[in-house]
């Protein structure tokens, strides 16, 4: 719970997937309350994920959204009408060498690009999962060759989760700086623009909406949320959560299943927000 004398929270930065929705991609009403009553008491509210923006515009109405949305962890932010704001794609001539680590390790590919999903073999592991979760259908491509341009992130698919981070912990190894490298999912690897991720998320959004970084809070579930938990004032980690990413948060609520996100608003920011004024 909050203490006197801390600041008010004047944003909360919420991931999509493990965090604001169920297992089974889900709002709950109590959830879309919970937003309504950030709005209500002056808070601002935004997302992000590695999801494409269309796999987010689901989101908009119910929850009010009138914040910038960050896609991809950050490669495209776009406005609530989907209109580009700021765009961060892949160096063209590492799109090739990403695809070779991940084909080599015995991943699949996946190529986001602009607004359309490429793969290759659309029966493979969690493609029919992923297009009900960001309602619309990947294009089918026999390979991934004239692709290289304006790639905004790479996904590596394998339900081997030791193998995943393995994959990770060798994108860092072989591209250092020149990406960013980490899990959305256990079994999904991101590789984006070095600066397409949550962490730089929340700088941007802070300069954008003249919110002090002390004064955001983010909420989250996975590995590539740690990076945005060292950048905010207040940190809250699911309840699902490795013990890696509950580690690197102030706070830990209940899991996505039990109204996680809700209890965190109810328990960790309003009351904190009320405190402090």
């Amino acid at each position: 719970m909050s203490t006197d004398g801390e600041a008010a929270i004047g944003l909360l930065l919420a991931d999509v997937d493990g965090t604001l929705v169920t297992a089974e991609k889900k709002l709950t009403e109590r959830a879309i309350r919970a937003v309504h009553e950030l709005h209500e008491a002056g808070v601002l509210f935004a997302i992000t994920s590695g999801r494409p923006p269309r796999g987010m515009q689901m989101l908009v109405e119910p929850l009010k959204i009138s914040t910038p949305i960050a896609a991809f962890n950050g490669g495209l932010l776009v406005e609530p009408d989907m209109s580009v704001l700021e765009q961060r794609v892949l160096p063209a001539r590492l799109v090739g060498q990403v695809i070779d680590l991940f084909d080599s390790s015995g991943l699949d590919s996946w190529i986001y690009r602009g607004a359309d999903w490429f793969v290759r073999d659309a029966s493979a592991a969690h493609v029919a999962r992923e297009a009900a979760t960001v309602q619309f259908e990947p294009t089918v491509v026999t390979d991934f060759a004239g692709l290289g341009e304006d790639v905004a992130k790479i996904v590596g698919v394998s339900d081997d989760q030791a193998l995943v981070a393995k994959v990770e912990s060798a994108a860092h190894e072989r591209f250092g700086e020149h990406v960013s490298a980490a899990r959305s999912q256990p079994y999904y690897l991101d590789v984006t623009h070095p600066k397409a991720n949550k962490g730089e998320v929340v700088k941007l959004l802070s300069r954008r909406l003249k919110v002090p970084p002390e004064q955001i809070a983010t909420i989250g579930d996975m590995p590539n949320d740690v990076l945005m938990f060292s950048k905010s004032g207040l940190s809250i980690a699911m309840g699902q959560s490795d013990p890696e990413v509950q580690r690197a948060a102030r706070m830990v609520t209940s899991s996505n299943e039990e109204e996680g996100f809700a209890h965190a608003v109810e328990a960790f920011i309003l009351p904190r927000d009320r405190s402090a004024t």
